[in-house]
């Protein structure tokens, strides 16, 4: 989830991150040039990680992570209005407040 998006990818590759609370996901799938009709939402993430070997999301940005079988669209949607799916509240750790001057 980014801005009020969802963005539904395909990769090889998703972890934990060694960054504190970052998922690390890597090896972006896209279909083929080769095809005569070109999905719009497709070329935009295509054009927005290009040359992106690895990218390092926030925990609490991920909604669902899945293995699949055969890989389906990747898109961009917005977000619907009525949907039961809200940001977690940030930030999730607080550093302690000593104040020593």
């Amino acid at each position: 989830m980014n801005q009020g998006k969802v963005y539904e990818l395909h990769a090889r590759e998703v972890s934990q991150s060694g960054l504190f609370g970052f998922i690390e996901i890597g090896g972006f799938v896209f279909d083929e040039a080769s095809a005569i009709v070109i999905d719009p939402s497709e070329e935009k993430l295509r054009s927005e990680f290009a040359g992106v070997r690895t990218t390092f999301v926030p925990m609490h940005s991920v909604i669902r992570i899945d293995e699949v079988e055969k890989r389906g669209d990747n898109k961009i949607r917005e977000l619907d209005e009525g949907a039961n799916v809200t940001a977690f509240p940030s930030p999730i750790y607080t550093p302690g407040t000593n104040n020593k001057e």
